[in-house]
């Protein structure tokens, strides 16, 4: 098994860097730098098992592929499909987003 690159979208490194000011602004910067370490973590577990996400939206949004993988101690998930030679990472959303309408949002970015 090979580890793939992990590469974010326009739209997920926005994502990302919207949830990092929103944890600075609501509960300090250590709880951001927190945050910062729990994606790392869950991108290396995507590069090393991208077949490990949860297929859940993939159904519900009619996006063969697509797979989610929370973050650990955050609530926010990581939306990914893999492809043959990375993992394109399409979004980065809070879980209490209404994750459909964000991920249509995706599909034109």
């Amino acid at each position: 098994m090979s580890t793939k690159p992990v590469r974010p979208r326009e739209a997920a490194r926005r994502d990302v860097e919207a949830a990092v000011d929103y944890y600075v602004r609501k509960a300090g910067a250590d709880v951001a730098i927190g945050f910062i370490g729990a994606l790392q973590t869950a991108y290396r577990a995507i590069a090393d098992h991208p077949a490990g996400g949860s297929p859940r939206y993939a159904n519900e949004l009619g996006l063969p592929g697509l797979r989610s993988q929370v973050l650990r101690r955050y609530p926010d998930l990581v939306f990914y499909v893999e492809r043959d030679d990375h993992v394109d990472v399409w979004r980065v959303l809070h879980a209490h987003r209404d994750i459909p309408v964000w991920m249509r949002e995706s599909e034109s970015s």
